[in-house]
Formats: C-alpha cells, sequence, structure tokens
C-alpha cells in the first residue's frame, strides 16, 4: 500500500472535523439586541430556531452520512487484492451461507467444500435460449486476427479449471470448480497488441447487455476467463451457458452471464 492509499483514511477524517465545525458554526443562528427578553415574541422565536437547526442538523448528518457511503467504495479503489493483503484461510467446515457478506478477495478458500451444482442460487437473468449454429463468439479491439469461434471451437481450445467462490452479496455464495477457455491462448491466437491494458467482456445484445473490464494482469494471471463448465458438467442456461465470466476475487456482479463478445483494449 502506498503513501496515497494509506493516508486516505487521515484525509477522510480531517473532512469529517472541518464539516462538524461547519455545521456547529452555522447551526447557530444570530440573535436580535432589539428583542426584549421573556416576551412573547422572544418565545416565538427560540421555538422557530430551534426546529430550523434541528432541520439543519438532520439535513447536514444526512450529507455527512452520504459523504462516507460515497467515498468508502473510492477508497477501495485505491486497494488492490495483490497489494500485499492478507487472506482469511476458511477453517474445514464453514458453512457457504456465512459468506454472503464477506469480501471473496479476502478468502482463501482452500479448505472450503465445493457446492453441489443442484444447491448453485443464481441473480439476474436465468434464460437464454441459444442457437449454438448462429452463436459466435467474437474477439475484437486491439487485436491483429479478430476471431469468430462457434462454440465447438471455443470448447476445442486449451481449457483450464479453477476454483472460484462466486458471491452475491447479502444473498449466496457459490464454491465451484470452473471450467473454461485459458485466455493468454486465445489472445495469442487473436495476436493481441503488446500495449493492451484491459479486456472487456459483453453479454448479448438488449435488455440484458451487459459489459464488465479487467486488467491485462487478472487475464494474464488466470484469474479472469470465460468458462463453459462447472463441476464437471456443461454450464447449465441459468447459470450462464453457452460462457460465463469467472473472476476470482470480485463480487458476482463481475461474473457476467451469456458472454458473446470480447474486447481488447
Amino acid at each position: 500500500m502506498n503513501f496515497f492509499t494509506e493516508s486516505l483514511p487521515f484525509f477522510y477524517s480531517i473532512f469529517i472535523l472541518i464539516f462538524y465545525s461547519a455545521v456547529m458554526c452555522f447551526s447557530e443562528p444570530a440573535r436580535s439586541e432589539d428583542i426584549v427578553p421573556g416576551s412573547l415574541l422572544e418565545k416565538e422565536l427560540e421555538e422557530k430556531e430551534m426546529k430550523d437547526r434541528r432541520r439543519f442538523l438532520k439535513t447536514a448528518l444526512g450529507i455527512f452520512a452520504g459523504a462516507g457511503i460515497w467515498l468508502s467504495p473510492f477508497f477501495s479503489l485505491f486497494r488492490s487484492p495483490q497489494a500485499g493483503e492478507r487472506s482469511i484461510i476458511l477453517p474445514k467446515g464453514t458453512k457457504r451461507e456465512s459468506l454472503a457478506q464477506r469480501n471473496p478477495r479476502n478468502l482463501d478458500t482452500r479448505n472450503l467444500e465445493i457446492t453441489p451444482l443442484k444447491d448453485f442460487q443464481t441473480m439476474g437473468s436465468t434464460e437464454y435460449p441459444v442457437d449454438l449454429e448462429k452463436w459466435r463468439l467474437t474477439v475484437t479491439g486491439r487485436v491483429q486476427n479478430p476471431l469468430s469461434l462457434t462454440y465447438a471451437q471455443v470448447q476445442a481450445l486449451p481449457s483450464m479449471e479453477k476454483k472460484a467462490l462466486l458471491i452475491c452479496p447479502g444473498f449466496f455464495a457459490n464454491h465451484g470448480i470452473w471450467r473454461g477457455i485459458r485466455m493468454e491462448e486465445l489472445l495469442r491466437r487473436a495476436e493481441a497488441e503488446k500495449g493492451a491494458t484491459h479486456v472487456t467482456f459483453l453479454s448479448p445484445e438488449g435488455n440484458s447487455e451487459r459489459e464488465e473490464d479487467f486488467p491485462m494482469e487478472e487475464i494474464e494471471a488466470g484469474r479472469v476467463f470465460l468458462c463453459h463448465g462447472v463441476n464437471g458438467e456443461t454450464l447449465p442456461e441459468k447459470n450462464g451457458f453457452p460462457l460465463r465470466v469467472v473472476a476470482e476475487g470480485h463480487y458476482g456482479s463481475k461474473w457476467i452471464k451469456y458472454v458473446s463478445k470480447v474486447k481488447v483494449g
């Protein structure tokens, strides 16, 4: 972690102090010296001032809390899963239900049992009828040799298997053995340019269209790839057939389903 990353909580604390000071200053309104002490007018003004002060403090505290929520994910952008963070080794017998609130980036799942495919839970679209005669996986962008592959050609590519934990925060966790494309081979065949920095995966066009991009470092390290099988079986339709993203260390929202396009950038 660099100096800037370590200093972010300090800067946030300074922001809190400044904001709180401003609230205290401006929530105390000025009083007129012409008002007679103990008069009815003074009492009415005091009641109005109290209501205004409460309204102001309520609004200010709302902004303050919102700033914390907004800035919290901003801080996380500067933290890398590989930036010296220590993973928590989950003990044997850990219930996957207890992981729904955890961050997959910080979890070592070597002892975690594999979730039976019948128990896999899903979010988002669960139906995507595919005509495999027409379906193609395209690879475009910063490549010298754009590709358009049939499903059979995709399956014939050099493959890899990886245990990875999919967490849909607040809902469920699926730990599976995912089988799919060895991405470095796919990029080699597409002749990706040396200066390429990221890969974007896109789901079908239409109402469910999604896209997610990942840095080339994660692609080359095999932490992010396209899978067509899980737990020894063909990837079910509800889980993303023909292809879905597997993104080790990322929340399930990044594991988009029904991928048909890859763009190198």
